[in-house]
């Protein structure tokens, strides 16, 4: 399944982490690639019916948001988890981003 970066601002972000989390961070969303639908914990989890987070372990724990349309997966969101919960804010900008693909 192809992936698709919501906006070009995710993907400069990712580039500005740590060089050990960048690489960590690509290979997970090649797996998100290769496995789609199917990649599950620990390196995927349900948020919502149609939202979903890649959880990037390690020195510095980051979440990617994503959801599945039109047979893309959309990188809607990303961030650095300093919380034990993910925060509603990042939540609330992946949703208001889900329906602007619609």
């Amino acid at each position: 399944m192809e992936i698709i970066f919501y906006n070009s601002s995710i993907h400069d972000y990712l580039l500005t982490l740590e060089k050990s989390t960048y690489a960590k961070v690509f290979k997970q969303i090649k797996l998100l690639e290769m496995y789609s639908y199917k990649l599950s914990m620990p390196y995927s989890k349900p948020i919502s019916r149609n939202l979903f987070e890649l959880r990037i372990r390690g020195k510095q724990e980051i979440r990617i948001l994503y959801c599945f349309y039109d047979d893309k997966i959309y990188l809607l969101n990303a961030f650095i988890k300093k919380t034990k919960t993910t925060p509603n804010r990042e939540i609330d900008v992946a949703l208001k981003r889900i329906i602007l693909l619609h």
